[in-house]
């Protein structure tokens, strides 16, 4: 394989694993709760999972690009 072809599978693998990633559905393994989606203009759904078990140890971690 030349150079191009290598590049050109690098990309198609990196391509087809965002489309996996964003699209492929998400799931939880059993006995776990599901996922749940959060909305900046909703914000009760994050304070409702937040205050659903008060007895554990709960983290809450904010991660920004810059």
């Amino acid at each position: 394989m030349n150079r191009k072809q290598i590049l050109l599978v690098v990309v198609l693998l990196v391509v087809f694993g965002a489309v996996y990633y964003f699209y492929g559905g998400h799931s939880t393994p059993k006995g776990q709760q599901p996922l749940v989606s959060f909305s900046l203009g909703d914000l009760t759904a994050l304070k409702t999972a937040f205050n659903a078990s008060p007895s554990s140890t709960r983290v809450v971690v904010m991660l920004s690009p810059t």
